[in-house]
Parts: structure tokens; C-alpha cells; sequence
């Protein structure tokens, strides 16, 4: 990667990382599952101008209702209930792990070596930074945004089940997330009618000011649409393995965005479990890192003989 490119991926990722706090800022007052429902709405808004994407309805089905849908209803539920803006980043890293463990079930794909070694941290880290979160943060926010994690791992599993989603135009992961962003919106509201109820719902829109606005438009219009374009073009110019580590710069601003912000600072076994949970992200990446090296090192090779 470039200069350019490495400060085009700091960027959304650092994007990426404050946009928990935003949702906690946009929140307030707005029940989690109608937030949702309207950051989605929004975003299935550029359906007009991005191109459907190359895959069935299926997996676009799928991906809505598990990558958009249960991870974000979950997160949002979680959030509402007391889990911080950087803890839930952190705690939302799980998926990569999860994604290793359901692609080995559902896609008969074998873990490799560095594979299980990551899963293994990772839960470890897990353990750690579920046992020793602070006293605002109940157990059952922290089990939903693992559950958000998971849901997230199944998106992936969908996506990639289908084949890889990739590249600019109708090949592009941004029309995939736009376009499945259509699946959201209704069921999201169903839920927020059943769970919230038409009271916190009709509360909800009555509070629905320009805090929420401008948190809703930062999440589906800067984190969302532009973010994923800015990332699908790092994923067009670049190797995967060289683009995808930098991700992990989100946990890291959103934490360091909830202490200066919300002087929210991390206990130091969320210190701990945080950085083992990150660390065993980095080492399932280790084998993919290293082929792709000696492959731009070979290629360099042939080049310059």
C-alpha cells in the first residue's frame, strides 16, 4: 500500500471506531431498535444510484438480515443497555473468530494452525474482558453484542458462500451492503412495535432531533456509503491481507474516543482481554499474510530477472 491508501484506511477506520460513540450520542431518547430502522432506511436510500449487486436475492436476503439486521439490532439493544461505546467495539471483534468457527461448520473450510492459535486467544480475551468489565456494563448487554458478533460471522459465512463480493461497480461490497440494506427497515420496526412497544416508538420519534439526525446521517452516510466505497476502492488497488488488518484500529478509537469524550476508561482487564482479543485477530491473519508476501516477493523476483 501506498501513503495515500494507508492514510485513506487510518481514516474509515478511525470513521468506523467513533461511530459507536455517535450512536450512543444519537440514541439518547430513540428506542435502539427504531434507530436502527431508521439508519437503514436511510442507507437503502442510495439503492437509486448504486448498482445491484451481482448475486442472488438470497444472499443479498441473508446478508441484510445478518450482517445489517441482527448485528446492528443486537448492538444498538446492547448499547441502550449500558455496554460502553468501546467496549462494545471491542467486544464486536469477536467476529472474526465467529467467522473462522461457522465457515469450518458450514463450509467444511479447515481452520489453519495460526487459524485455531487466534481462536484460541481471542476466547481467552474474551473471557477476560467478560469477567472483568466494569460495574456500568450488565452481563446481558455484553452477551448481546456477542450476539452481534455472531451474527456478523454469519453474514460473512453467506457472503462468502456466495462467492466473493469485490471490486467497484455491481461486484462491489457497497452495493451488497446498500441493497441489503433494503431487508432492514420493516422487520426492524416490526421489532421495535413488538419488543419497544408503540409508546417508546411514538416517544422515540417525538425526541428524534438534530442529534439523532446528525448521528444517523455520520452512521449510513459517512461510516456506511462513503466508507464502504472508500474501502471497496483500498480492496480494488491492494491485497486483501495488506487492507483488512487495519480494521482493527476501530476498538482502539473507539475506546480512546469514549475516554476522552464520555470519560468512559476501560478497567485493566478490559485492557487485558482487549488486546488478546485483538492480538488472536492479528495471528489468524498470519499464514494469509505471509503467502501474500512471498508472492509479491517472488513476483518482484521475476520482474527485476
Amino acid at each position: 500500500m501506498n501513503r495515500r491508501d494507508m492514510v485513506l484506511a487510518a481514516a474509515v477506520a478511525s470513521f468506523w471506531g467513533f461511530n459507536f460513540v455517535v450512536i450512543d450520542w444519537g440514541m439518547t431518547g430513540v428506542p435502539p431498535l427504531l434507530f436502527v430502522a431508521i439508519r437503514f432506511l436511510v442507507v437503502a436510500l442510495a439503492v437509486f444510484v448504486v448498482p445491484r449487486p451481482r448475486t442472488s436475492w438470497r444472499t443479498v436476503l441473508g446478508v441484510g438480515l445478518f450482517m445489517s439486521l441482527g448485528q446492528f439490532g443486537l448492538l444498538y439493544t446492547s448499547m441502550a443497555l449500558g455496554l460502553q461505546p468501546g467496549l462494545a467495539a471491542l467486544v464486536l471483534q469477536a467476529q472474526a473468530v465467529f467467522t473462522i468457527l461457522i465457515a469450518a461448520a458450514a463450509l467444511r473450510e479447515r481452520p489453519t494452525a495460526p487459524q485455531i492459535a487466534g481462536v484460541a486467544i481471542g476466547v481467552v480475551g474474551l473471557a477476560i474482558v467478560a469477567a472483568g468489565r466494569g460495574g456500568d456494563a450488565p452481563a446481558l448487554a455484553v452477551a448481546l453484542a456477542l450476539a452481534a458478533a455472531f451474527s456478523w460471522g454469519i453474514g460473512n459465512v453467506i457472503s462468502r458462500r456466495a462467492g466473493s463480493v469485490s471490486g467497484p461497480g455491481r461486484l462491489g461490497s457497497l452495493s451488497l451492503t446498500v441493497w441489503s440494506a433494503l431487508v432492514v427497515p420493516i422487520p426492524a420496526l416490526m421489532l421495535s412495535f413488538v419488543v419497544e412497544g408503540p409508546t417508546a416508538i411514538a416517544a422515540g420519534i417525538a425526541a428524534f432531533g438534530w442529534q439523532s439526525a446528525l448521528s444517523t446521517l455520520y452512521t449510513s452516510v459517512l461510516c456506511t456509503i462513503i466508507g464502504y466505497s472508500i474501502w471497496n476502492g483500498l480492496l480494488a488497488r491492494n491485497p486483501s491481507a495488506a487492507v483488512v488488518p487495519w480494521v482493527l484500529l476501530a476498538p482502539v478509537v473507539a475506546m480512546t474516543s469514549a475516554a476522552l469524550l464520555l470519560g468512559q476508561v476501560p478497567t485493566p482487564a478490559e485492557l487485558i482481554g482487549g488486546i488478546l482479543l485483538v492480538g488472536g485477530v492479528l495471528v489468524t491473519g498470519l499464514r494469509r499474510l505471509s503467502v501474500r508476501g512471498r508472492a509479491m516477493t517472488d513476483a518482484a523476483t521475476r520482474r527485476s530477472g
